[in-house]
């Protein structure tokens, strides 16, 4: 049995905004820290059937990255979930629901653009 780890290192502001984040795998083929400007991570609790979260970004990342990001993870949770369940029609309203929230960001940004 083969086992992986993940290193994440977050440096804060002195009011304990992220200012960095980076993180590494010991299974991947390149081992040196990587930058990432959002971090997203959910472990499922099995005694409490809860899900604990944390959710991080620096100040550096933009409103658009934001929303490439929170568009790329609903449509890779939908893949994700239909992997697990086989349950397709679900998948389909999850990435409808992602494209349809992109599509809003989109207008909003036109919008506010013409302003």
């Amino acid at each position: 049995m083969n086992t992986s780890t993940i290193q994440i290192e977050v440096t804060t502001d002195e009011k304990r905004i992220p200012a960095a984040i980076s993180w590494k795998a010991s299974d991947a083929a390149d081992e040196k820290m990587q930058t990432a400007r959002a971090l997203l991570l959910s472990i499922w609790d099995p005694a409490d059937k809860a899900a604990l979260r944390i959710d991080l970004w620096t100040k550096e990342m933009m409103v658009d990255e934001m929303a490439d990001f929170f568009y790329q993870t609903l449509m890779t949770m939908a893949d994700t979930y239909g992997r697990a369940t086989q349950y397709a029609d679900q998948v389909e309203e999850m990435k409808g629901f992602a494209k349809s929230f992109y599509a809003k960001f989109r207008e909003k940004q036109l919008q506010q653009n013409k302003a």
